[in-house]
């Protein structure tokens, strides 16, 4: 089996002057690529809520409450922060948090001041201090000293970071309605317990994930059976990456019905097996719609006290119907499939 991604990056501060480049993801063993045309990034995307989490400033544990210096004893300090040292400074989606360098009586690092928006300017008192700049799931941190007797130099942050915007097709081009397609984001390495680190979960279709550069690795759930696909992304520094991952998988309804293209029948429980016999989904439901991997699988029907059995193959991108029949018992095997028409 190949799974597959396609992969384009838009470059987020210079638009006007950019050629589309084409990349390839590392998705298993095969991938795909395909020719885009150059947009603005952000328009036409939602940014996903991250609830007030931010990266790399949770290693301070600090509380949620400000607080204010008084205003004759600070210095203005300005920040702004970059996506890359040469990239232009960012006017939107940046959260600013200036720490305490000593921990406070329950052994935190005590947040003084923040700020959200762009480029940011915080009073502060002369002394040293740690600031953190969030831009979603990027993050940066340094060290800042506020001298005495004269304006701090403004403090250039720069994040290193790029963002990720994923989608899904089913079979070569059938897109996946989005409400049935979420994608969990990972750290690319396996820790000492075999497990990748989770980044962000249930991310949904057409929706900017602002990450530090690097590779990720992105698992995307087609579905509630086992449509799933790992592929790894590389996220690049102040680029925009759009994935697209391929999932070999089609959606399948079931029914059982006395005649051919019947009323389904209520009170059915349903059981879907792979052809090596192993569960895949079961249900209640009279009419179930389960999306599936490609391949063979067995239909089980349970109504009253009577079973039905049903053979059916599944191919990558085809929508289809399988009906079971009344009269046809779980012995006899049948392996045709009725298509959805378009």
């Amino acid at each position: 089996m190949n799974d597959y991604a396609r992969v384009n990056w838009l470059d987020f501060m210079n638009l006007h002057s950019f050629a589309p480049r084409l990349l390839t993801a590392l998705v298993l063993s095969v991938a795909l690529a395909v020719p885009v045309v150059a947009q603005e990034p952000f328009s036409g995307f939602k940014t996903l809520d991250l609830d007030g989490k931010a990266p790399k400033a949770n290693a301070f544990n600090a509380p949620a409450i400000t607080a204010p210096l008084p205003s004759s004893e600070t210095r203005d300090v300005s920040l702004e922060a970059r996506l890359t040292s040469d990239g232009s400074p960012l006017q939107q989606g940046l959260v600013w948090r200036v720490f305490s360098p000593l921990p406070g009586d329950d052994g935190k690092l005590p947040l003084l001041a923040s700020a959200e928006g762009g480029s940011a300017t915080i009073p502060l008192a002369p002394g040293d201090y740690y600031v953190n700049v969030a831009f979603g799931r990027a993050g940066a941190t340094k060290k800042l000293i506020v001298p005495e007797g004269r304006a701090p130099d403004r403090t250039v942050m720069i994040l290193d970071a790029g963002g990720v915007v994923l989608d899904a097709v089913s079979g070569t081009d059938v897109h996946v309605p989005t409400d049935q397609v979420s994608f969990s984001i990972y750290s690319s390495e396996v820790q000492d317990d075999g497990e990748r680190g989770l980044v962000v979960a249930d991310v949904k279709p057409d929706t900017i994930v602002r990450l530090n550069a690097g590779t990720y690795h992105v698992v995307s759930e087609y579905g509630k059976a086992n449509a799933v696909v790992r592929a790894n992304i590389q996220v690049e520094a102040g680029k925009l990456t759009e994935a697209t991952i391929q999932h070999r998988a089609a959606q399948v309804s079931l029914k059982l019905v006395s005649e051919e293209g019947g009323e389904a029948i209520a009170d059915t429980a349903w059981s879907i097996l792979t052809g090596a016999g192993d569960s895949v989904a079961e249900s209640l439901s009279a009419f179930p719609m389960l999306v599936l991997l490609e391949g063979e699988y067995v239909a089980i029907a349970r109504n009253k006290d009577k079973i039905y059995q049903r053979t059916f193959t599944v191919a990558s991108g085809k929508n289809m119907s399988v009906e079971l029949e009344l009269g046809k018992n779980e012995m006899r095997r049948q392996t045709d499939t009725i298509p959805i028409e378009e």
